[in-house]
């Protein structure tokens, strides 16, 4: 197999941000205790956890993984780009191992399945889930290679620069928080707990939101559709991922620009796309008809706890 593109750069990121968030979100969680927390701080926290949110949901997740809307060439670069912001690997490689996911869904082969080759028990369920959630990232063999599942990304001059130019994204993901910081204190030191709060802490957060599509949306939760694998909707999530929970009906209409399928089923990210629709700035919107959903709803409506599709 062809190397993953700057993997070693990625592991070294990687490994960086898994230990040092947990500590930033200690210090942060001591200074709002102390009441060291300013409104500032949320707006920070609230700003870059939603721009970098959705260029994973928007960009990373249903743009270029599941093409299911076409935008304008700077909109594509700009939600790369947040998407990069976000940590969690480069565009490349997050999209080859997330389309590598829905081709093994559930079955050998799935990079990070709660489900695949683990023993049974509550102590196979709890390794499942850990695997599921970070523990794959971890082992550079789970992840997938771009060559074999993001041929069309490769062909495009942008996405291949944005993708290999991922640690300055990174780094401008941490400069981002501190400028807004300085700007909205006038102060440096109210740039640093912009950095602690939209930073350290928004990244940890973010993480574990988005991980927890992989761990906690193959476990738990609802069943409105039979797919071929475990996934599920779980509607407290929801807001948290952007409309991401909405796993099921994800998992059976993969290119459906909206995940929330109906009214009722919060999805932020569809909104964006939505937005830009209407503003003329993306078009080609793939939508799921009624009688679509109604001819793919199974009998596992109510499914929750069992781990049976």
């Amino acid at each position: 197999m062809v190397p993953i593109e700057h993997e070693t750069s990625d592991r070294v990121v990687r490994t960086i941000v898994f230990a040092l968030p947990p500590a930033a979100l200690a210090l942060a969680g001591w200074l709002a205790w102390g009441g060291s927390m300013h409104w500032q701080d949320a707006l920070v926290l609230a700003i870059t956890y939603t721009l970098t949110g959705l260029g994973i949901t928007v960009g990373y997740h249903r743009l270029f993984t599941h093409r299911s809307f076409k935008t304008t060439r700077p909109v594509r670069a700009l939600l790369a780009v947040l998407g990069s912001m976000a940590v969690e690997g480069p565009l490349l490689e997050w999209v080859a191992t997330h389309r590598k996911h829905h081709r093994f869904s559930d079955h050998p082969g799935d990079p990070h399945s709660p489900h695949v080759d683990h023993a049974p028990g509550w102590r196979g369920t709890l390794h499942g889930l850990w695997h599921a959630h970070a523990g794959w990232m971890l082992r550079g063999k789970d992840r997938a290679n771009p060559a074999r599942y993001a041929k069309d990304l490769l062909a495009d001059r942008d996405l291949r620069v944005i993708s290999r130019m991922f640690p300055v994204w990174v780094l401008a993901g941490l400069a981002l928080p501190f400028g807004l910081g300085v700007a909205l204190t006038g102060s440096v030191a109210g740039g640093l707990t912009g950095l602690l709060w939209g930073g350290a802490v928004r990244i940890f957060l973010l993480h574990h939101v988005t991980f927890s599509i992989n761990s906690l949306c193959h476990s738990f939760g609802r069943r409105p559709f039979a797919t071929r694998d475990r996934s599920r909707n779980l509607a407290w999530l929801a807001p948290l991922a952007f409309g991401e929970a909405w796993h099921n009906n994800h998992h059976a209409f993969p290119t459906s620009a909206r995940h929330g399928l109906r009214r009722w089923e919060l999805d932020p990210g569809a909104w964006l796309i939505a937005a830009l629709e209407r503003s003329h700035l993306a078009w080609d919107v793939i939508r799921i008809s009624a009688p679509r959903q109604a001819a793919k709803r199974g009998s596992g409506s109510r499914a929750s706890l069992s781990g049976r599709p």
